[in-house]
């Protein structure tokens, strides 16, 4: 396009300190929002900090050398992000998710992949603790994050061509390094490991099936390859719908060099439509946000660097569970203000948009590296 991005505001200071209701339920671990949807998934942002710039998420004229980060003191500590995560297991999360940024660059990140493997739910059952990386420092912390107790990976990874990887990464940094950190996360135990490639028409749809016949044949179904549609997060990546790849297009493409064979969800609100290689050789996955929304079954909440709560990847404004925190809420009051906060929720920001609603939708969208994808 040739255009450059700019950031239209920043809303990270849209906030409200929610209400403590006196007469909240204890938690059951039923808690379902004003659209029936339960709480099951909390995505923990650990810093807002990339050593990326992707121009999908954050582009280089605006996360630049003069962009204000969040300082070390507005970040919650380990112990506060295990005490949030410990109410939410209340309620019913089983999974959370560590994501950033890059959430790697969050030193001693093992130390709270500790004590979030302590928690666990009403039934006495451990929670899945999964990460989500750009893989450039996997290398480095994959055997201390196994040791820890993180469970599952998802790894980053755009293009295998390493032009076409280091120019939409945009700081040179080179596919076969990224590859290695796969093979060390392999080595320290992960397995099978999720990798994402998000799809841009005219950037890189040319790398769909040499990325897929390079993880076929050097992982097999120890690695599960995704595509991710384009996505409108944000405000700062210059998003149009004719970049926009089609997840039935993807599929077509690779359905002309292996037979697919379509696979049942494993679980309630699972983003990614399943498909098996005929020949058994792994397995593939389409993240369909854009043209097969998937609000209706959406059980994820995310919780931001800096301890705001967000009900929706494409929310405008969160709540600010720190501000409970550090003024002293216990955690019945915490549980309280959470149950209020999700049953009160009514999001669904990619039906809306599906369904040419643009008017019902949110003209601003907080950024994808505050939050976590």
């Amino acid at each position: 396009m040739g255009e450059k991005v700019i950031a239209l505001s920043d809303l990270r200071a849209l906030a409200d300190i929610p209400e403590i209701p006196a007469d909240a339920p204890a938690p059951d671990g039923l808690l379902s929002d004003a659209l029936g949807r339960p709480l099951r998934d909390l995505r923990i942002s650990v810093t807002d900090r990339c050593n990326f710039r992707c121009s999908y998420c954050m582009p280089k004229e605006v996360f630049d050398r003069d962009y204000r980060f969040l300082p070390q003191s507005s970040l919650l500590s380990f112990e506060e992000i295990t005490r949030l995560a410990s109410v939410f297991a209340l309620h019913g999360v089983t999974k959370l998710r560590l994501t950033g940024g890059e959430p790697l660059m969050r030193k001693h990140l093992d130390e709270l992949v500790r004590l979030l493997a302590e928690l666990r739910t009403p039934a006495g059952d451990p929670l899945e603790l999964t990460l989500t990386t750009n893989g450039s420092l996997l290398a480095r912390h994959a055997p201390a994050l196994r040791a820890a107790g993180l469970t599952r990976i998802t790894v980053s990874l755009d293009a295998l061509d390493d032009a076409i990887f280091q120019r939409m990464n945009d700081v040179g940094f080179p596919v076969g390094d990224l590859l290695a950190g796969i093979d060390a996360a392999l080595a320290a135990g992960f397995g099978p490991i999720k990798v994402n490639m998000v799809v841009k028409r005219g950037t890189n749809e040319h790398e769909i099936v040499p990325l897929a016949r390079h993880m076929r044949d050097h992982y097999g179904p120890q690695v599960v390859l995704r595509f991710i549609e384009y996505m409108d997060v944000g405000a700062t990546n210059g998003w149009r719908m004719d970049e926009v790849l089609p997840s039935d297009a993807v599929r077509a493409l690779l359905a002309q060099a292996w037979p697919l064979v379509p696979l049942p969800a494993r679980s309630p609100g699972e983003t990614a439509q399943r498909f098996a290689y005929a020949d058994g050789r792994g397995e593939v996955g389409f993240i369909s946000s854009v043209t097969q929304a998937f609000c209706g079954e959406c059980n994820r909440a995310r919780l931001s660097t800096e301890g705001k709560l967000f009900t929706c990847l494409f929310a405008s404004r969160g709540h600010d569970l720190r501000a409970l925190l550090r003024n002293g809420a216990t955690d019945v009051q915490l549980a309280a203000a959470v149950s209020r906060l999700w049953g009160r929720r009514e999001d669904r920001y990619s039906e809306l948009r599906s369904a040419s609603a643009p008017s019902d939708a949110p003209r601003q969208r907080i950024e994808m590296h505050y939050i976590g994808g």
